[in-house]
């Protein structure tokens, strides 16, 4: 996957002033569009539309250096007009584009390569389950995309599931795994930043039709998931091992992230404080 990332920054290259629309560069790297903006984000800290935006920024900045007109640059990269271009050019970089020659205001946006970094020598576990298609039913709510820490939204969420809500989540269970288990899914950013919000579920897995109207029932289609085990300090290490299945278990695998709810479980440890066993779940299929 590193070498085909690098072909897709080359292809960029060379088609900044045509048609770049993410569609065509995830036909042109033979995976889906989903896969491509996840993956790329994971890797690279940001979203390939703000890749491509500020690639083309850069080089209308060295166009607008050796005297070409405002106007001629902004449509050369897709502008629909000067002003639309104006604009962002100047939240890019703070200065006018007219200001680029008067001043020789230059600003670079360096093209990316991405490389192998070995970190640590430490091994992912991961197992591939293949399962028939199911739904997951329980309590959920949208809450604030959050990366890292406790996010309180949820521990409210769990602190608001009644007794009664509790006892048919358990009688409906009947598919592994056999937990409670965290789902989230419709973010606002798509989890490619940490902004907006999600849906996030507390339920469990089951083929059963019959749901009463006090658990969401959400439908997930039969798919294969990549499962990986976790162990430790909670929650950053099931957090942890959620980055590294982007950004080091999928770019080196033979399988690529479809958009269905990924979900998680945990169970603490009783003996050690803060501490818990994890699975992680993630929707996949083969390249």
């Amino acid at each position: 996957m590193l070498k085909e990332l690098n072909q897709v920054i080359d292809y960029i290259d060379v088609h900044l002033t045509e048609d770049l629309s993410l569609e065509n560069i995830s036909e042109y790297a033979g995976v889906s569009d989903y896969h491509l903006r996840t993956i790329f984000f994971h890797l690279s800290g940001m979203t390939l539309h703000e890749y491509v935006k500020n690639r083309k920024l850069s080089e209308a900045n060295k166009d607008l250096l050796n005297g070409e007109k405002v106007t001629e640059v902004a449509f050369k990269y897709g502008y629909q007009s000067a002003d639309g271009f104006t604009r962002a050019f100047k939240k890019w970089c703070g200065f006018l584009p007219s200001e680029v020659l008067k001043k020789r205001i230059s600003k670079t946006f360096p093209k990316l390569s991405f490389v192998i970094t070995v970190k640590g020598g430490i091994s992912m576990e991961c197992r591939i389950v293949d399962k028939p298609a199911f739904c997951l039913v329980g309590v959920s709510k949208r809450v604030p995309m959050q990366f890292e820490g406790v996010n309180n939204e949820i521990v409210k969420l769990a602190e608001s599931i009644t007794e009664k809500q509790r006892k048919e989540m358990r009688s409906l269970q009947n598919i592994e795994p056999y937990e409670i288990v965290n789902a989230s899914y419709h973010a606002d950013a798509n989890f490619l930043k940490e902004e907006g919000y999600l849906t996030h579920l507390i339920g469990v897995l089951t083929t059963e039709n019959q749901v009463s109207d006090q658990l969401e029932k959400v439908p997930v289609e039969a798919c294969t998931w990549a499962v990986f085990p976790n162990e430790g300090p909670f929650p950053s290490t099931l957090q942890e091992t959620m980055a590294k299945t982007y950004s080091e278990w999928l770019p080196t695998s033979d399988y690529e992230i479809v958009q269905a709810p990924s979900f998680s479980f945990t169970k603490m440890d009783e003996n050690k404080k803060d501490y818990a066993y994890s699975e992680i779940w993630l929707p996949v299929r083969k390249k």
